[in-house]
């Protein structure tokens, strides 16, 4: 699982025309799926996302998480993510999940952030979606469960 977490003072999303998701200040967090991504990689992935000490306290040093702030969250689904562009122009997505192993993940996910937090907004699994934020710093982390040593249940 690949998460892009960017510090936002505000963003939302769009799907066909219709306004799906929206945060003020927050984070708002691209989501690529992977094709070994289960349960305990939810856990970790949303634990470490939702603890992140990213915000600025009141001395200016990055200490406070985004529920410290009391900021939202925006997910949005993304398995370019996974995109593979070692040989050639053209990216490949072979290491991807599969769309609807991806959908169950993505939706697991978006319920267990959820669960620690109650700004939460997202995009359409699959869709098309028009992503617009004001990102703040900017201030971008990339975390990929390969770095964390995640035991896959």
């Amino acid at each position: 699982m690949r998460f892009v977490v960017q510090v936002v003072t505000e963003a939302s999303v769009i799907s066909d025309g219709v306004l799906t998701g929206k945060i003020g200040k927050g984070l708002a967090v691209l989501v690529g799926i992977g094709p070994d991504d289960d349960e305990a990689v939810a856990d970790k992935m949303v634990s470490k996302l939702t603890g992140l000490r990213i915000f600025k306290d009141g001395e200016g040093k990055t200490n406070l998480s985004v529920g410290d702030v009391g900021g939202g969250i925006l997910l949005v689904s993304q398995f370019t993510l996974y995109a593979d562009v070692r040989k050639g122009n053209r990216p490949n997505f072979i290491n991807a999940a599969d769309p609807a192993m991806a959908e169950k993940m993505y939706d697991m996910v978006v319920e267990k952030v959820r669960a620690v937090n109650d700004n939460v907004g997202t995009g359409v699994f699959g869709a098309s979606m028009k992503l617009s934020l004001v990102n703040d710093g900017p201030f971008t982390v990339i975390i990929d469960s390969e770095d964390l040593n995640i035991k896959r249940r």
